[in-house]
């Protein structure tokens, strides 16, 4: 690690690579030292920082630069970056079938990884992952945004602390139209559908907030589902919907309601209040930091790699447990039933 902080690097420049990139810029602006090294892409405009626009959630203006080519070197293929002495850390914001290999050999090269979601598309080859991590003196965390999102943190520390009393309804939504800047999300075995690549966030967070279910139920298709959670001793009403079948020009929405003993707390994404506590007959605001999830999970893991820590508040050993459930949802869609789930 150079005087310059975290040596940085980012395999792949579309949408998630771009996101990925201003995440590490905010993050060096608020104090957590590091610096764009190195990038990686096929394309050539994008090794010279040029990027077309696309996604869900604006997080950098389409149209500027996103580094100085003459200060941040431009590699065709992943493994010449790999080789960088430079870079630190890597975040892999390239498509999901090429996740797991990409991460096997970033580790292998010595280098701390962020990998973005889903990690796989089957929990056998997440597991590769979470091994080769548990094995290597580096970091690898999956880049599950949505738990560092500052409402949905803080619903989790309302469900893990008690202070609303227990929680007794959980609803999660998350709906949008299907990307259409690239091809890949409508080949399903490349991305899953919208099952792996929307709904993954909502299903991370379900066994974040609650464990693992005794069983659920999913109807739907990979296009949209609802599955419903069975937890024997947690809340009674645990359902979670996501889909990407809408019409080009639906606003993309996520949302969270969440019942507890003593109140209510209501999250829709873009709402003027967009977290609100209902209790005692009043609608309360929350105030929250003025992050996203995107911050929020590069600051974690800067701050992790800094430290020295070996603590995450997401790791691959949850990218295995959250693959497994969307794997029993995805077999309760093919049989229409209830499917147990035994980790």
């Amino acid at each position: 690690m150079s005087t310059r902080g975290i040596g940085v690097g980012v395999v792949g420049l579309g949408f998630m690579g771009r996101t990925h990139l201003a995440a590490y810029r905010a993050a060096d602006a608020a104090g957590l030292r590091n610096t764009l090294v190195a990038v990686c892409d096929q394309d050539p405009e994008r090794r010279r920082g040029s990027v077309a626009s696309g996604g869900n959630i604006q997080t950098s203006t389409a149209s500027e630069r996103l580094f100085d080519p003459a200060l941040v070197r431009g590699y065709e293929r992943p493994e010449q970056l790999f080789a960088d002495p430079t870079v630190d850390v890597v975040s892999i914001c390239t498509h999901t079938t090429t996740h797991v290999e990409l991460a096997l050999a970033a580790l292998a090269a010595g280098k701390h990884v962020l990998l973005e979601k889903p990690v796989a598309l089957d929990s056998r080859a997440a597991e590769r992952v979470a091994q080769a991590a548990a094995r290597s003196a580096r970091l690898c965390m999956p880049a599950m945004c949505i738990r560092f999102w500052p409402a949905w943190a803080h619903l989790r520390r309302a469900v893990r602390s008690g202070e609303l009393g227990a929680a007794r309804s959980a609803v999660f939504r998350r709906l949008g139209s299907r990307p259409g800047w690239t091809g890949f999300y409508a080949d399903y075995e490349q991305s899953g559908g919208a099952l792996f690549d929307l709904h993954v966030h909502d299903v991370d967070f379900v066994r974040f907030c609650f464990g693992d279910p005794a069983a659920l139920v999913s109807t739907g298709s990979l296009d949209h589902v609802t599955t419903l959670f069975h937890y024997p001793e947690g809340p009674a009403h645990v359902a979670a919907e996501g889909g990407w079948d809408h019409t080009n020009g639906w606003s993309f929405k996520m949302s969270f309601t969440v019942v507890f003993e003593r109140a209510t707390l209501d999250y829709e994404f873009g709402r003027a209040n967009e977290l609100v506590l209902v209790q005692d007959g009043k609608q309360t605001p929350v105030q929250l930091e003025a992050l996203n999830g995107y911050d929020g999970e590069v600051r974690h893991l800067l701050q992790a790699i800094a430290a020295g820590s070996r603590t995450l508040d997401a790791t691959m050993l949850d990218a295995v447990a959250h693959t497994k459930l969307i794997e029993a949802e995805r077999e309760s869609l093919r049989t229409r039933s209830y499917v147990a789930f035994a980790r």
